[in-house]
């Protein structure tokens, strides 16, 4: 679900601040590092979704180093873990996934007595519908899907979804996402269904659609739509705010709408997957991202909307008054979360994008 100042490209980060200098593997499993407890713990995050000092200072404070892999989407974490934990302490999924992983015996309940930042969380992120009471996860980010477009290649505004999903004018430079139970809600929401349907008859509409316009479509790309925007190989993607606000700094042809019939408003959460080596130091390093000061750190790199009320008050007005950080409140209330609905809708939504690739 999303940096840098170093570089435009997430690959580029990377390579260019290099791996090892803040704890970063590029795998899962090879990843996970199992020393001494109280040494060191495993963070299996998103890409270029942390502060660029966060890990260090974490490091500073408690002596505590912190060894991050990535994953590029919440199947892809889901699948890590199903069999069990490999190791890691503190992961990222999206709010559905917490829902779905809960369900699962796949987390730990949180200790809210060794998390006494959540103080500083807005109060509307205190008690969401997917995690009541904030059993299982603490908010890292919300996030909403939007369109992120090349201004000089596209025709004004393009504030339907109807550009992506049902026209061929973009034809060979539209991006949209890979990951299964996303793509197939926001076309529900373009077809005016609820988004979180199992109805057969809607899913079929969705799934004739997307394979009416796959000739028209470039890539399904794994959470990096923006560094293709950014390169000039597509025009128009399906990406989440903060990632196009990110490169949005990089060049200024760039810019990013929700669509008029609204979309998916996600949340991305710390928890700690059942098994986890270290839980009392994950709760400790869980604790330290919701601080103020590291949350606001975070959120000037990853440009990502907090859900930290004491961080967002540290920031800036070009964070805190950014219309793409922070869309305008009259189509966030056309936004929906997703909801995980079992085992067989999910598997339902994989095979209908299945069968869409391979079309």
């Amino acid at each position: 679900m999303p940096l840098p100042f170093v570089s435009p490209s997430r690959r580029g980060f990377l390579a260019g601040i290099g791996a090892a200098a803040v704890g970063i593997t590029l795998t899962g499993l090879e990843g996970c590092h199992r020393g001494p407890p109280g040494k060191r713990i495993n963070f299996y995050n998103w890409d270029t979704y942390i502060g660029k000092t966060t890990l260090k200072d974490f490091k500073a404070e408690t002596g505590v180093q912190v060894d991050m892999s990535l994953f590029s989407n919440n199947d892809e974490l889901f699948a890590k873990l199903r069999g069990g934990n490999q190791g890691y302490d503190v992961i990222v999924p999206t709010n559905d996934f917490v829902q779905r992983m809960a369900q699962a015996n796949m987390l730990e309940p949180l200790d809210h007595a060794k998390i006494p930042n959540l103080k500083n969380v807005s109060p509307d992120f205190q008690n969401p519908p997917f995690d009541p009471g904030r059993k299982w996860s603490m908010p890292y980010t919300w996030l909403v899907l939007g369109l992120g477009y090349r201004k000089s290649k596209i025709q004004g505004v393009p504030d339907d979804w109807k550009w992506v999903f049902d026209s061929p004018q973009y034809k060979g430079r539209i991006g949209v996402l890979a990951e299964a139970g996303d793509l197939v809600r926001l076309v529900l929401k373009y077809l005016g269904y609820p988004m979180n349907t199992g109805d057969p008859v809607a899913l079929k509409k969705v799934e004739d659609l997307l394979i009416k316009q796959k000739s028209n479509i470039a890539v399904f790309h794994d959470d990096n739509g923006q560094d293709l925007l950014l390169s000039g190989d597509i025009d128009i993607v399906i990406e989440y705010n903060g990632d196009i606000a990110q490169v949005m700094r990089e060049d200024k042809d760039l810019d990013f709408v929700v669509p008029k019939q609204g979309s998916q408003i996600s949340s991305d959460c710390l928890c700690i997957p059942k098994g986890a080596p270290n839980p009392d130091l994950a709760h400790e390093f869980i604790n330290y991202l919701l601080d103020a000061k590291a949350g606001a750190e975070i959120s000037e790199t990853i440009r990502y909307p907090t859900p930290n009320a004491a961080a967002r008050a540290l920031m800036g007005a070009d964070y805190k008054d950014n219309p793409v950080i922070f869309p305008p409140a009259a189509i966030l209330a056309k936004c929906d979360y997703a909801t995980y609905n079992g085992e067989a809708l999910s598997r339902q939504y994989e095979d209908i994008i299945t069968r869409v690739r391979a079309a």
